[in-house]
């Protein structure tokens, strides 16, 4: 008997939904509730992935094999091989398949379109938290159209969830892997001019009164998988100035490929290669947004960006927001009472990183 909706919009959602939808689906409701331009989409559950599993058979499929001598990355890569496997061969269920079906036709009728346009990102009930980010463990397919391929890819970001990489990190974090609960953001894909990442402290030195935006021409892929150093910006969250701007070589961009999700590489001339992706006003409005954000959240984040001509030049979209997690996992200063003095002091201060600072 089903408990949970199968199928909810972005505007739905906050962060209390978060083990029904995921960390990014919930981050995206968020954003909305905060005011933020957000590509219109809906979530497809953590329930509906595992009434997927019931439906298949499947629930027992999550154990690594170590029978035959294996080591712990062989194993991991066994089971990786055989959950994905397993979830593409697998059909939907056929009343899951109707209310999926439903709610592209949905979009589509909201943008205008028989046959929207979409990304499709993973969305793990336990991803994207102040403790564990999983950035970078689960997969995002970009350009997807059609609901058969929609479909494929929801199957693909279920699978994503056992990666080899997203194994190791779960058996590191003491996560167990049959409590991988996986919910799918399916949203608009925004063709942009630039698009990127900012934080709302420096990746590198952890100072909370900057905001450091990273930035490359088209979608966002280049920089979030590190193919291309990005232009960097660094500015004052107290005045908005910009206090530092790196313009780098962009050689190349990406923009959306098939409808299968394929993304197409463009060769740029040095010209655009050399220029800045972003004027000082765009970047001081992402930083003026992003400094609001952290207020309303209370803690540093870490958004993904895009930036298009349409509807107008310089409009700003926000796809994925989440919770710092390298920095404000460092300790705190111990504070004592320096003696015979009434004024209290830092004492120490040990730094212990939970992971390597962007670059």
């Amino acid at each position: 008997m089903r408990d949970a909706p199968f199928v909810l919009d972005f505007a739905a959602l906050s962060e209390r939904d978060r083990p029904l939808v995921g960390g990014k689906a919930a981050s995206l409701g968020a954003l909305l509730a905060a005011g933020c331009p957000v590509p219109p989409g809906f979530a497809l559950t953590t329930a509906a992935y595992r009434y997927f599993l019931e439906a298949n058979g499947l629930t027992g499929l999550f154990r690594l094999d170590h029978s035959d001598g294996a080591n712990l990355d062989e194993a991991a890569a066994a089971l990786s091989r055989r959950v994905e496997e397993a979830f593409l061969a697998a059909a939907l269920p056929d009343d899951l398949a109707s209310e999926f079906a439903a709610s592209y036709a949905r979009l589509g009728q909201l943008v205008g379109s028989e046959a929207p346009i979409v990304a499709v990102r993973s969305s793990a009930a336990d991803e994207d938290s102040q403790t564990a980010s999983f950035a970078g463990q689960h997969e995002t397919y970009l350009g997807i159209q059609g609901f058969e391929q929609l479909a494929r890819a929801a199957r693909r970001c279920w699978a994503s969830a056992y990666t080899p990489r997203a194994i190791a990190y779960r058996i590191h974090r003491g996560l167990p892997l049959e409590d991988a609960a996986v919910g799918v953001a399916v949203q608009i894909l925004v063709e942009p001019r630039a698009a990127g990442v900012l934080f709302t402290l420096s990746p590198r030195t952890g100072d909370r009164s900057l905001v450091v935006i990273e930035g490359s021409w088209g979608l966002g892929q280049a920089v979030v998988a590190g193919e291309v150093t990005p232009d960097e910006y660094v500015v004052s969250k107290v005045t908005l100035e910009i206090l530092r701007k790196q313009v780098n070589p962009k050689p190349f961009r990406y923009r959306r490929g098939g409808p299968d999700g394929s993304l197409v590489r463009e060769e740029l001339s040095p010209e655009q290669a050399s220029a800045p992706c972003l004027d000082d006003a765009e970047v001081v409005e992402l930083a003026q947004r992003a400094r609001a954000l952290e207020k309303h959240f209370g803690y540093p984040i870490d958004v993904e960006w895009a930036i298009t001509e349409e509807p107008s030049k310089g409009t700003i979209y926000f796809l994925q927001c989440r919770p710092e997690t390298v920095w404000s996992q460092k300790e705190r200063p111990a504070v004592t009472l320096v003696a015979n003095n009434p004024i209290m002091a830092i004492a120490q201060t040990l730094v212990r990183p939970a992971g390597n600072p962007r670059s």
